[in-house]
């Protein structure tokens, strides 16, 4: 479940993804606290994830909200896309995140699709293939978008211009040379004389 939550004018989107109700058997009955998994970004490249605890539910929002906004990650991008495919296993969960064609859209689902939009990705495919819990679920997606890497950080690392690296990469048939054809003999060279 996904609830958009916002109290404030502030840079960063809020919501909700996940309330959860814990009871704790005591002596005179049960005690009630709640959890709540909220993720925030700013639907510009930055987005995290919190949870928080409390004895009521708008106290476990805030909780979760403070935590979310100290645990922010960038989110590199390409155009409206990510740069590249990645496939992440954090504890149980096991994300598949994959470029899209501008257009596509977020085809996501669940707690994968609050953090995709807010990140401010706006074409991408995504799919969860492990556990559908939402807590494990958001922290995999936040680690698969965190591992992403452009073209230039990558040539960075490896000391190489962007241009050099983009050459190496490509796939297929590397372009065939066009060398100069030998010259062929003249046609009108000296005749052979064959003999009558």
């Amino acid at each position: 479940m996904s609830y958009q939550y916002g109290r404030d004018r502030s840079e960063f989107t809020e919501k909700v993804v996940h309330l959860n109700r814990v009871a704790k058997v005591v002596k005179g009955g049960r005690r009630f606290s709640f959890s709540a998994l909220v993720v925030v970004g700013d639907q510009n490249g930055r987005v995290g994830a919190g949870l928080g605890k409390a004895g009521e539910v708008p106290e476990a929002i805030r909780k979760a909200v403070e935590s979310a906004k100290k645990h922010l990650v960038t989110v590199p991008m390409v155009g409206s896309t990510i740069p590249h495919e990645v496939r992440l296993k954090v504890g149980a969960a096991k994300v598949l995140l994959k470029p899209a064609a501008p257009g596509t859209g977020i085809r996501s689902g669940g707690a994968m699709r609050a953090v995709v939009e807010l990140s401010g990705v706006k074409d991408i495919i995504t799919k969860s293939l492990g556990t559908n819990n939402p807590v494990n679920t958001v922290r995999a997606t936040i680690a698969g978008l965190q591992a992403l890497k452009t073209a230039g950080q990558i040539a960075e690392v490896r000391g190489l211009p962007a241009e050099e690296l983009e050459k190496r990469s490509r796939r297929g048939r590397k372009p065939a040379t066009t060398e100069p054809e030998a010259e062929s003999a003249p046609a009108d060279a000296a005749e052979v004389a064959v003999p009558s």
